[in-house]
């Protein structure tokens, strides 16, 4: 496969581009193999000229932001890497409204939101993840969840072209948006929030993080929950009744601290996690009847 033209195209563009590039550096996880090149997307246009060339040209591509809901395969990706990250992270705010382009943290924009005096998104502070992949997984939290809050995005089509959608018309529910499984790239994610005290609003933010850092697993790479929520239950309680917590394969194991979250003690790799995921899902069913479901998507 030669990228050579894809590269001078990044150039022009003047998105970075990093060859042959472990991604254990950009997943979560912190394992996974090397991609063929990895492109820091700078802007909107820029992705969309990037991906005409790369359909064009029959290029094998994936998509990251923080890389917090992915799994990267041991042997790596071999095919170019589109990350929308720190280079296409900016955030405006116009009265209630905040628009961030897809690669600005969650975080980031909960931290800019609070010093704004903005409420409504205090129990989304914490989750590791883009403003983009948030909403293309719906992310939630604490009762709350994306669709609480966003009011419009705009994406790259299938024919290259930058739309608009409404919330109305994302289909958002559990874990789910009406990207999901498609290959249209969200860029930019407008969402309102409510005039509040800035003071109460960080003390929310400290709250969150106190519940989280006290319940789960921080400590120790991760995708974060490793499980889909089954209906009429819960995936952490269904493991630990199965008496799953620490369990081990290799290097990955089922949190001592949090059943619904496999870590990794230092030495895993994509192999020990999703043979331990495949052991936990076969013991659950054999003894609950539930069927679990992988939250993390697999980059291949």
């Amino acid at each position: 496969m030669d990228i050579s033209g894809l590269i001078e195209l990044c150039d022009k563009l003047g998105c970075r581009v990093t060859p042959e590039c472990s991604l254990s550096e950009y997943i979560t996880f912190k394992f996974g193999g090397p991609c063929r090149a990895l492109i820091s997307i700078n802007s909107a246009e820029s992705a969309k000229e990037i991906l005409k060339y790369i359909k064009d040209n029959g290029i094998k591509y994936g998509v990251l932001g923080r890389g917090s809901n992915i799994l990267a395969s041991d042997e790596g990706f071999d095919g170019v890497i589109l990350l929308f990250g720190g280079d296409f992270a900016e955030i405006e705010v116009n009265g209630d409204l905040m628009t961030c382009q897809s690669g600005a943290l969650l975080a980031a924009a909960c931290v800019r939101a609070q010093q704004l005096g903005l409420t409504g998104m205090e129990n989304l502070f914490g989750i590791p993840g883009t403003i983009g992949g948030a909403l293309y997984m719906n992310a939630g939290a604490y009762g709350s969840e994306m669709k609480d809050i966003v009011v419009s995005a705009e994406y790259i089509d299938d024919d290259f072209n930058i739309r608009s959608i409404n919330a109305e018309d994302m289909d958002l529910s559990y874990r789910h948006s009406v990207f999901s499984g498609k290959n249209n790239i969200i860029t930019s994610v407008t969402i309102r929030l409510k005039e509040g005290d800035p003071d109460e609003i960080k003390e929310a933010m400290n709250e969150c993080m106190h519940k989280r850092s006290s319940k789960q697993p921080l400590e120790y790479p991760s995708a974060g929950s490793t499980f889909k929520r089954p209906e009429g239950s819960y995936a952490s309680l269904l493991i630990e009744q199965c008496g799953l917590k620490g369990l081990t394969c290799g290097g990955a194991m089922v949190s001592e601290k949090h059943s619904g979250f496999v870590i990794n003690k230092g030495f895993a790799t994509c192999a020990d996690v999703l043979e331990l995921c495949d052991k936990v899902q076969k013991i659950v069913k054999e003894k609950t009847g539930y069927q679990l479901e992988l939250e993390p998507e697999i980059l291949k």
